[in-house]
């Protein structure tokens, strides 16, 4: 027999279906008991239809089986009395035990890790994009269908806020063009892969992905009209220290254009040494040594050659955390019910790579 209690795994929680899925709801919120009353009281009126001659009585149980579609109707479109559960971790379980059935989907983590709010942080943006496209690459039909809708709600919002923060447009286009490349594939050969739901519903998407592609491209940079200090006042020492603060070669090419001040300090050979240095090893650089018209070594090339052998080191303001002690994921701030005596200790930062390496079974 089912039964409310407190216990996250047990059953008797209602769930709503929301855009980013299914959301569970506390079983006793005054919102909701109010709208259930006016609900219930539907239940006991008899309902005439049709001309006086012609008069159908519904039942009883016709009359309940109205108000329980109604009450439906009233959680999904009522979104100010939905209480939905404020746990953002999920526990990562590869095999059955006898408190916890079946195991954990990347589709249930996605969904539980409430990645909607984590790109409103900027500490978290590139992460849940790189995650974003690491999925888009391989994993996307590996989620479910509430993950996937769930997964392109969360790209809308990214773009969105791209388009109107114009932060960071190229990493989008990068995440961009793999899911159309994977989508295209995928459609293609849609009678010999898993794609959930109609055929036409992801050729929609596909199209909305073209449109966002074309958004970007036609994207303008706003000219801020400040009348204070600018980078361009800057020492030439303090410019310098902020270009060797940038661990992507790329964000060193866009930031000297923007000055010849810039474009002269961006090209220096002991800048570029050091984020080869940085991102690979000495044996890595050796095997691919490019020297320039003058014999020495053009780093900046070699940067970007090895970049297409090798993965760069990857920097995030803030990750996913998994304990090792409770096999919990979940974000650092929000925090997890750790039963360990020193949490510390047990605490994993959680790489995109390593989120979707999680979940291979």
């Amino acid at each position: 027999m089912p039964f409310l209690g407190q216990d996250w795994r047990s059953p008797g929680w209602r769930w709503v279906k929301t855009e980013d899925g299914w959301k569970r709801c506390e079983p006793f919120s005054p919102a909701l008991e109010d709208g259930s009353n006016q609900l219930n009281d539907i239940s006991h009126t008899v309902i005439l239809t049709g001309d006086d001659e012609d008069e159908e009585i519904y039942s009883t149980e016709d009359c309940e089986f109205a108000a329980k579609k109604r009450k439906k109707d009233h959680f999904r479109n009522n979104t100010d009395s939905q209480c939905f559960y404020r746990e953002k971790w999920i526990y990562v379980h590869k095999e059955s035990t006898r408190e916890r059935h079946g195991y954990c989907t990347l589709g249930e983590a996605f969904n539980r890790l409430d990645f909607s709010s984590a790109i409103q942080d900027i500490r978290r943006f590139n992460y849940v994009v790189k995650l974003l496209q690491l999925i888009a690459k391989s994993q996307l039909t590996s989620l479910s269908g509430a993950a996937q809708k769930n997964y392109f709600n969360i790209l809308d919002k990214i773009v969105r806020k791209v388009m109107e923060d114009q932060y960071n447009p190229r990493l989008i286009k990068d995440l961009l063009q793999d899911l159309s490349s994977t989508l295209c594939i995928l459609i293609r050969g849609v009678g010999k892969s898993v794609l959930v739901g109609n055929i036409n519903i992801w050729i929609c998407r596909l199209e909305t992905i073209l449109l966002w592609q074309q958004q970007l491209k036609n994207l303008q940079m706003n000219k801020q009209v400040n009348n204070g200090l600018t980078l361009s006042d800057l020492p030439l020492h303090m410019l310098n220290n902020i270009l060797y603060r940038f661990s992507d070669g790329w964000d060193i090419i866009t930031l000297g254009q923007v000055t010849p001040t810039l474009y002269m300090l961006s090209e220096d050979r002991q800048l570029w040494k050091k984020l080869c240095q940085y991102h690979f090893a000495e044996k890595q650089f050796c095997r691919h040594l490019i020297p320039s018209e003058k014999g020495h070594i053009d780093w900046k090339l070699m940067y970007f050659a090895l970049q297409k052998y090798y993965p760069i080191k990857e920097q995030y303001g803030d990750t996913l955390h998994f304990c090792r002690h409770c096999s919990i994921l979940f974000w650092k701030d929000t925090g997890h019910p750790c039963t360990a005596s020193d949490p510390n200790t047990c605490l994993m930062p959680v790489s995109p790579q390593h989120f979707i390496d999680l979940f291979k079974f």
